[in-house]
């Protein structure tokens, strides 16, 4: 934008002499000359009272039916009227263009400055059509898929007035308990920053000015998924080692991406709240990764800082906060009740609200609001996109992409297409509403394609469906907790008369939809309510089972892993699910996913991972040592039931021995690793190799085997192929004890393979 462009644009009460003077230099001679948003922040910055710059900082949820007539008393009208005075920076949970166009309308045109508003909605897996759960995404390993989930996410909500997400959540976790474990990418760092980075992409695009993209934001900032066993919004303690090596990579691979926004978070971390904490924001986010755009808090996490016993009121809780860098506030409106006086007494400073404002007005520039704040708002926009066939047909990609074979005992899968009778077992067979999982806050109740529906569309077969189990009476609220039922079993009858008659039976169980996400911790990870003894009573009369799991996190499977012949991850798969299960059963879609995270054997392993240290005694798991004093469990191994990177395929690969282009290299080289990976089934399948290193010692203790790299490769039956990695010092680096990333000289060892316990290996030195 030219100067003369950029002032006649800002709103006229912004329009002053200071800006008309530089008329001139526009007009004559220098009408080429572009202005930075810098700039154009610094001048609308200028001319902000203290109170406008203080409501640029609060963030209210949405608070009345924006489309009718405005409050006239009580609460709802002071927002409003706050909203008019633009003491507002931003709404959330506000959707849909008409809605969305109303407050826009009140902040430009009723406040002072005009300043818009920026619109925040949590976008996790997709608007009103519903993509797989980000750990079912993560399953895929696909990069490109999972960029383009984002990406059409985006380009529906975007449609409905939003322009900022509160996604991605790029959170590693290793406690499978820990009800948010499905918003995320699970265990891996490496893996999670590629799919952090994928997501910001996705989500803005490669021009954020333009209608079908929205500001992202990497939340939550820091260590939210190391809560104590397991359990949300409790307290964090770990070591530097595992803050840097683990839980920090995403979010600088985020920030290196591009993303416009951070969110902090919830837990306190080694005694300090993560909204206050001043060494993650301010000196390693704003400081050492050079981040330039604004953090804002999770949902009332500044008042929540009383709770915690580090604040001594709200008002102190502003002081701490604002100080550690915190930049916007939602819905604690402790900004703006408190920031005015907290400058008053010195305890904050006007620089500090000015590097705030600062950072939410450049985001507000970036996207394009002051050129033309109702970008969003084109209701025939909104009707083309939300639900068009290119987001359908995305969506079940996404889908078909996210399962997961974890076994098929004599190739029982994929199904015979006719001639065969079908018994259609479990709670939610017919579900249309679990599929779609939690954090789906703008889908329709029952909108997703059940399994049920999905088999019926093929033909051949004969399907002959019992619930077995009730599922829950009532579609719950958000904020209810959920449970399958546990006091009805009457349905047995009828799950075992049909099992009995058929050929095949498929049985559907797992975690109804609300029981991951946010607030849903689970001490236990078996099948809820009565499900395993339906499974273990409909096995008696019928062993030809195909275990269809619909979750939001890994559960304990040994049980059927030792006697079920096929078991098939399915996750909650969003509005697409049932086609999606039922192509990949019937072998229309050969699956090719891999699991994010470790499936334990036994609740008492968590936090389970791949990537642990050895410890001093390691010992060997499952063997006989001979002592009892070694790391290990008496009663059970310390072994996955089903590794990270784990998945089966209807076709079977085969791998050649590593071969190293050397076996040294030092600061300014480079090594080739490779193999052969052959397709030798009878069907064309996906096979993602992983390539593994282990530091064999270092400054600090490191991982038995870390993810370095992998290819999703697709091969026909009976075909080769060369995979190689180039593995350089880039590779080998850690936060080492010199508190710097950095790579050691040492001998490593490398693993390529299907999975994370692969034992095909080769060593090098790093010189």
């Amino acid at each position: 934008m030219h100067l003369t462009e950029f002032l006649f644009a800002l709103p006229k009460r912004v329009f002053n002499p200071i800006l008309f003077s530089l008329l001139p230099i526009a007009l004559f001679g220098q009408s080429e000359i572009e202005f930075s948003i810098d700039t154009k922040v610094d001048a609308l910055l200028s001319k902000m009272t203290l109170e406008e710059k203080i409501g640029q900082m609060n963030q209210y949820n949405g608070f009345w039916n924006v489309t009718g007539p405005s409050p006239q008393e009580g609460y709802q009208k002071e927002k409003y009227d706050h909203l008019a005075k633009g003491l507002v920076g931003s709404m959330l949970n506000v959707r849909g263009a008409k809605e969305v166009r109303a407050v826009q309308e009140v902040a430009v045109n009723q406040s002072r400055l005009g300043i818009p508003l920026i619109i925040g909605f949590d976008l996790i897996h997709g608007y009103k059509t519903i993509s797989p759960i980000p750990l079912a995404e993560s399953a895929s390993w696909d990069l490109e898929a999972i960029k383009t989930s984002a990406e059409l996410g985006a380009k529906e909500a975007t449609a409905a007035g939003i322009n900022w997400t509160f996604a991605p959540m790029v959170d590693i976790t290793r406690d499978a308990r820990w009800g948010r474990v499905m918003e995320g990418a699970g265990e891996d760092p490496y893996l999670g920053s590629l799919i952090a980075a994928a997501r910001v992409h996705g989500f803005q695009g490669s021009d954020l000015t333009a209608p079908n993209t929205l500001a992202a934001c990497a939340k939550h900032f820091a260590a939210y998924g190391f809560a104590e066993s397991g359990r949300d919004y409790n307290t964090v303690d770990i070591g530097e080692n595992t803050l840097h090596n683990i839980v920090l990579p995403p979010f600088k691979a985020a920030a290196d991406a591009g993303v416009k926004t951070f969110m902090n978070s919830f837990n306190d971390l080694n005694g300090i709240p993560a909204t206050a904490d001043k060494h993650l924001q301010r000196n390693i986010l704003k400081g050492d990764w050079g981040f330039e755009g604004f953090i804002v808090s999770d949902w009332g996490s500044l008042k929540e800082m009383v709770d915690h016993g580090y604040a001594r009121d709200k008002n102190h809780a502003g002081e701490l906060a604002l100080n550690a860098g915190s930049d916007m506030d939602m819905e604690s409106y402790i900004y703006l009740r408190e920031i005015k006086s907290l400058l008053k007494e010195g305890k904050v400073s006007i620089e500090q609200i000015d590097d705030a404002v600062s950072r939410i007005l450049k985001v507000k520039f970036e996207l394009g609001l002051f050129t033309d704040p109702y970008k969003y708002c084109d209701e025939e926009r909104e009707k083309r996109v939300t639900g068009s066939k290119e987001i359908q047909d995305a969506a079940l990609d996404m889908a078909k992409k996210s399962i997961v074979l974890l076994k098929n005992k004599e190739n029982l899968l994929p199904l015979k297409k006719e001639g065969q009778r079908i018994a259609l077992i479990g709670p939610l067979a017919n579900d249309k509403n679990s599929p779609l999982g939690n954090w789906r806050i703008a889908a329709e109740n029952n909108s997703a394609v059940s399994v049920l529906e999905g088999l019926a569309s093929y033909t051949g077969n004969t399907i002959c469906h019992a619930q077995g189990v009730r599922l829950v009476d009532t579609i719950p609220a958000f904020h209810q907790e959920v449970k399958i039922n546990t006091t009805d079993k009457s349905g047995f009858k009828a799950a075992l008369k049909v099992a009995k008659k058929a050929d095949v039976v498929i049985m559907v169980l797992g975690e109804y939809g609300f029981q991951s996400g946010e607030g849903r911790s689970r001490t236990k990870l078996d099948l809820p309510g009565f499900q395993q003894e339906l499974l273990e009573e409909v096995y008696k009369v019928n062993k030809n089972i195909v275990l269809v799991l619909m979750n939001g996190r890994p559960l304990v499977l040994n049980w059927a892993d030792a006697h079920i012949p096929v078991i098939v991850e399915s996750w909650h798969l969003g509005t697409q699910s049932g086609n999606a299960i039922a192509q990949v059963l019937y072998g229309d879609y050969n699956p090719s996913g891999k699991l994010p995270m470790s499936f334990p054997r036994s609740v008492g392993q968590m936090p389970l991972y791949y990537n642990h240290k050895s410890t001093g005694r390691p010992g060997a798991d499952g063997g006989d040592t001979g002592s009892v004093f070694w790391s290990h469990y008496g009663d059970e191994k310390n072994t996955s039931l089903y590794p990270f990177g784990y998945g089966l395929s209807y076709t079977n690969f085969e791998y050649s021995e590593i071969k190293l282009s050397s076996d040294v290299f030092n600061s300014n080289g480079q090594i080739e690793a490779s193999v052969i990976l052959k397709n030798s089934g009878k069907v064309k399948g996906k096979e993602v190799v992983q390539l593994y290193v282990h530091d064999q010692f270092a400054s600090v203790t490191r991982p038995v085997r870390e993810l370095k790299g992998f290819e999703l490769v697709e091969l026909a039956a009976g075909e080769s192929k060369k995979i190689s990695f180039t593995i350089g010092p880039e590779m080998l680096e850690f936060y080492s004890a010199n508190r710097k990333w950095e790579a050691e000289p040492g001998t490593f060892t490398i693993y390529i393979g299907t999975n994370s316990a692969t034992k095909r290996k080769a060593n090098f030195h790093f010189n």
